[in-house]
């Protein structure tokens, strides 16, 4: 199969260019990405697939596979990913308006392919390469510096087999370093080889979400009616919720590059949940996995994951309003040719640093530091709004903490006391009075040391 050429970054230090419209432009790295998805098998993977196509500027998308799961252990065709990407190509010159990098239909196109068409790991192995395996061992063999994020909203059968084919055809050296380029993210586990893959490659880089329903507002309600399906021809591939909606978006959305968080640092916690160091034994698969194979993956135990935090869903739902507005605002921008007529993100501006980077600082105990929003800017002349936030989950720091002025443009932070060796996130929220308004973040991160 012949594979598009995908651009990459050539500069060292591995920055990209990106404007917001006719915004101010910012410097920051696109990741790379990799969806697979079980569609058909419950319509929240349609709904999941029209949020990430309307915010695909924001990624490079280097797959749309289809694939099997627990809920549906066949595939014969990509006919639903293709009328989803039918819809995109219909709004892709009004987003272009409105944001650049959207990817060309065609191009999408071009990606949109075939995974394996059967369950699990019975069908991985020899003779088992498909599209989307022989996709995936493409996109990380390409030369380019920024790991390859493979997310399974089925089953991870795909990455599976393409694991499979490079440890047959290559040496255990050239096997680590296509593993090392990994980084794995499944939706609650829907088949066996994702177990499969944890047991014997232990070093790679694996999360599995379980928190990630509820996230939302109530299924079937006026939101999604009145501000997604109405939207012209991707709010109309949006589909009612049968069960939950959008099960699958958090994958993508962790590493969603909005100056939240760096998704390399799994507990920072950002739109996609927050997530331990501490890798969990065993983290079961949905419950139809053990129905099809009472075994099907209690026989790879041990095996080790990265799973969610104990804050759970709540590590997604105090960002709700950015991402609910984010979402609202791209179909508007689906819907005019007009970029006056549509509201844009504003841009973040902390201390003085222009990236979307998480700032990083040391700081004696007892000190007062300045807090500096200067400089942030909003593309359509809106009216800006701040709120410094002590995000004490991730904080190794766990007292009381003042930050003065915390609405303010700058604000001042009193280094506690007590928080010597201690670890202090301090997250910067910008929000315009647009319709809807829209969020910007930035994340500092204080390393406290001692004042003797």
């Amino acid at each position: 199969m012949k594979l598009p050429e995908i651009s990459i970054l050539v500069l060292i230090i591995c920055v990209s260019s990106y404007s917001f419209g006719q915004g101010v432009e910012e410097n920051w790295i696109k990741p790379r990405i990799i969806n697979t998805t079980d569609l058909g098998a419950d319509p929240d993977d349609e709904q999941s697939m029209v949020r990430q196509l309307v915010c695909s500027n924001e990624f490079d998308i280097e797959g749309l596979i289809v694939s099997t799961g627990c809920w549906k252990k066949t595939q014969e065709n990509t006919n639903i990913l293709d009328k989803i990407v039918e819809a995109y190509g219909e709004v892709y010159s009004n987003l272009s308006i409105h944001a650049e990098g959207y990817p060309k239909p065609d191009y999408l196109k071009s990606i949109s392919v075939m995974g394996q068409s059967g369950y699990g790991m019975s069908d991985v192995g020899t003779g088992k390469d498909s599209p989307g395996s022989e996709l995936i061992i493409a996109s990380v063999d390409r030369d380019d510096p920024r790991p390859v994020w493979v997310m399974g909203w089925g089953g991870m059968n795909n990455v599976a087999q393409a694991i499979w084919k490079v440890r047959e055809t290559r040496s255990s050296e050239e096997l680590a370093k296509f593993l090392s380029r990994l980084r794995l993210f499944d939706i609650l586990g829907q088949d066996d080889s994702g177990a499969w893959i944890a047991k014997n490659f232990p070093d790679v880089f694996y999360i599995r979400a379980t928190g990630v329903y509820g996230w939302l507002p109530l299924k079937n309600s006026d939101y999604y009616r009145e501000q997604i399906q109405e939207k012209g021809p991707l709010g109309a591939v949006y589909p009612d919720t049968k069960y939950a909606p959008e099960g699958d978006t958090p994958a993508f959305m962790h590493i969603y590059p909005n100056g939240l968080n760096d998704p390399e640092k799994i507990d920072q916690g950002g739109w996609g949940g927050r997530f331990s160091y501490n890798k969990v034994e065993g983290i079961r698969s949905m419950s139809e996995v053990a129905k099809i194979d009472e075994y099907s993956e209690s026989k790879f135990d041990p095996y080790y994951m990265y799973g969610n935090t104990e804050e759970g869903i709540q590590a997604i739902k105090r960002w709700s309003n950015g991402y609910n507005n984010d979402f609202v605002a791209r179909l508007d921008w689906s819907i005019t040719n007009n970029y006056q007529d549509a509201n844009h993100h504003p841009t973040a501006v902390m201390n003085g640093d222009k990236t979307r980077n998480v700032l990083y600082k040391t700081v004696t105990e007892g000190s007062t530091i300045t807090l500096n929003a200067a400089g942030s800017s909003d593309p359509d002349g809106d009216s800006l709004y701040y709120k410094w936030i002590f995000y004490k989950a991730p904080s190794s720091y766990k007292g009381a903490l003042t930050i003065k002025n915390s609405t303010s443009l700058k604000a001042d932070l009193e280094i506690p006391s007590d928080a010597e060796g201690k670890s202090i996130h301090i997250v910067l929220e910008v929000y315009d009075d647009g319709e809807p308004n829209l969020y910007a973040y930035r994340r500092l991160i204080l390393n406290i040391q001692s004042n003797k």
